[in-house]
């Protein structure tokens, strides 16, 4: 029997299969990332997959190894570890874990915003879960200390109940739909407050600036400074139709006889309408800007564009990983 000819090692697995200067390649590249079902994967299949991925970046070509199983690998490998520092992330910060994670959370915020230890309960829950989050997707490759995940962790919680709280009170005389928004506010505010606390080191040191091939040109604040704003937007994108659509189909079945037989269905119900959002909002929303961002070398601070002027004085573009 004919064994299949051997693959090229010229294909650029460290940047996704599709093309990612468009909204359909990277919404592609995000629904394989956030699928799932990677957190079903055995640590050996993830090693497996490491070792397929590094193996090939260094120019070693695994026998029979087909091209639809290379970037199988590729992102299962994505999948789990980090992209800068090459870690395994911890599961319940990778991107797979994002939609049964945040249904489950989100559900019980949307379901239990009545009384105010459920309210306390579930935003610290939230923004417990957001900390690993922003943690583990953080961009660059730089420690973080423990008094700044402590830092970011409180303000943000703290943030978080206070808005929640404030505006519960706030919407007390208003219609019952109202205060079914009032997670959703909350959950924007932490989501400004937590991802540039957990990521302060980026805005005082800098993240990583590489030409378009890789090399390192150095570290800038103004990247880290948009990385970070792109993330916000994302991250409060994909909240939107999580948190406002299911309350409104949720304000009109709970009217309904049905429910009012069976209110134990009133959280699963939640759960799983949010879920169902999240499973295209996660993707889609990761996919509003691309994962490997640019900005013109005009742009950088003053410094960093001199030191890239120095190696490369015709550059006119530098990339970044914007995190997630």
């Amino acid at each position: 029997q004919k064994m299949p000819p051997s693959l090229p090692a010229t294909i650029n697995i460290r940047e996704p299969r599709w093309d990612q200067s468009t909204f359909q390649g990277r919404a592609k590249h995000f629904f394989m990332l956030t699928d799932p079902r990677n957190l079903l994967l055995s640590g050996a299949t993830l090693e497996e997959a490491r070792q397929v991925v590094e193996d090939y970046r260094a120019g070693k070509v695994h026998p029979g190894l087909t091209e639809d199983q290379l970037w199988r690998a590729k992102y299962i490998y994505d999948s789990a570890f980090h992209p800068d520092t090459g870690e395994k992330m911890i599961l319940v910060g990778r991107m797979s874990a994002q939609v049964p994670m945040n249904m489950t959370i989100t559900g019980c915020m949307l379901t239990f915003y009545r009384t105010t230890p459920a309210v306390v309960f579930w935003q610290w829950v939230n923004q417990s879960c957001n900390a690993i989050v922003n943690y583990t997707n953080r961009s660059g490759d730089a420690p973080i200390t423990t008094s700044q995940l402590g830092t970011a962790y409180v303000s943000a919680t703290t943030g978080a109940v206070v808005t929640a709280l404030g505006l519960k009170s706030l919407t007390k005389h208003l219609p019952a739909i109202i205060s079914r928004f009032v997670p959703f506010a909350a959950v924007a505010a932490a989501n400004c407050i937590n991802i540039p606390l957990m990521r302060q080191r980026e805005l005082k040191l800098g993240i990583p600036v590489t030409d378009e091939n890789g090399n390192r040109l150095g570290e800038s604040t103004a990247a880290a400074q948009k990385a970070i704003f792109q993330v916000v937007v994302s991250r409060i994108g994909m909240a939107v139709p999580a948190m406002a659509i299911p309350p409104v189909i949720m304000n009109m079945l709970e009217k309904r006889a049905f429910l009012k037989r069976y209110p134990y269905l009133n959280a699963p119900l939640q759960v799983g309408l949010v879920g169902l959002c999240l499973v295209f909002a996660t993707p889609l929303c990761c996919a509003l800007f691309p994962q490997k961002s640019s900005m013109p070398v005009s742009s950088l601070e003053p410094e960093v564009q001199d030191q890239i002027r120095k190696k490369d004085p015709w550059l006119q573009t530098v990339y970044f990983n914007k995190g997630l």
